[in-house]
């Protein structure tokens, strides 16, 4: 079987798939995602001993830094207009949106280990979406614990108010997609580089990395790349051009950006596909 035919075998598997509206398809969409997410649940929930251990250390673990944040900023109360409130947001940003990404989208920063391994061959012999079933497919457990750290740092240091709470979901919804973008771009380098596993921890460490030190501590070539090719930028500025003062111009861009990279990792993946070489690891998920 070619790679092209299990690309499209689940369009053939229902001759009444391709009949329906594209209304009736998003609808078909929600609903796959939301039993995978409920499975996905239900799974990490076998082990509730386990599930509170590990999302509760993440939380420690985030929380630890932020004491080290107070620590500095206990001996200098500004830096290039920062305060340990802005800090503060932006970990509950980063960390949040993190969180909510690797929670439903679990495998998106796994994508080169799963095209490499020939592990896409699974979701290629389904009749789902190919991308949306594999980055879906998989929850982080401990990414709950991020996700629940940037709501309680949001109702510790954040602005309490409708707009407030807007702002701070819109925060979330651009971190969060800003990982997926990035690290499923970096993710399709494996189908056209070969084995990038490596590539993508780097990118995925990289990225993760500058989006917990303030935006303005950068100047020159590195601001210039911290808001273009690594966009972590477009992150760790959240908590001043969007939480603390709306600068439209920029979260214009941000969002953009954000959507952007999204949609340039789906057509990398697509793209990517035409070239995949099967890896014959066609097995039953549960």
């Amino acid at each position: 079987m070619s790679t092209e035919d299990k690309t499209f075998a689940g369009a053939d598997a229902s001759r009444d798939a391709g009949r329906r509206s594209p209304f009736a398809k998003g609808i078909g969409v929600v609903r796959f995602l939301l039993t995978t997410w409920k499975v996905n649940l239900a799974a990490a929930m076998e082990y509730r001993l386990s599930f509170l251990l590990l999302a509760g250390m993440m939380f420690v673990n985030n929380l630890i830094w932020l004491f080290f944040w107070s620590l500095f900023f206990g001996r200098f109360p500004v830096v290039h207009g920062w305060e340990l409130g802005d800090v503060m947001m932006l970990w509950a940003v980063g960390a949040g949106g993190f969180g909510w990404a690797n929670v439903l989208f679990g495998n998106f920063h796994r994508v080169a280990q799963i095209v490499s391994s020939g592990q896409l061959d699974v979701y290629l012999s389904q009749p789902k979406p190919v991308l949306l079933n594999a980055l879906a497919s998989r929850m982080s457990v401990t990414a709950a614990g991020d996700f629940l750290f940037g709501v309680v740092i949001y109702a510790w240091a954040g602005e309490h108010t409708l707009a407030g709470l807007g702002k701070f979901a819109l925060g979330l919804a651009i971190s969060g997609l800003l990982f997926i973008g990035v690290m499923l771009i970096a993710g399709c380098c494996a189908f056209f580089l070969g084995n990038s596993e490596g590539i993508a921890q780097q990118a995925f460490n990289s990225f993760v990395s500058l989006t917990t030190y303030p935006a303005d501590i950068f100047r020159g070539m590195a601001r210039i790349a911290l808001f273009s090719v690594v966009p972590a930028g477009f992150i760790s500025y959240l908590p001043i051009g969007l939480l603390r003062s709306l600068e439209p111009g920029f979260v214009l861009g941000a969002t953009g950006m954000a959507v952007g990279t999204c949609l340039a990792g789906a057509w990398l993946f697509r793209a990517g596909l035409r070239r995949y070489a099967s890896g014959n690891a066609v097995s039953m998920r549960g």
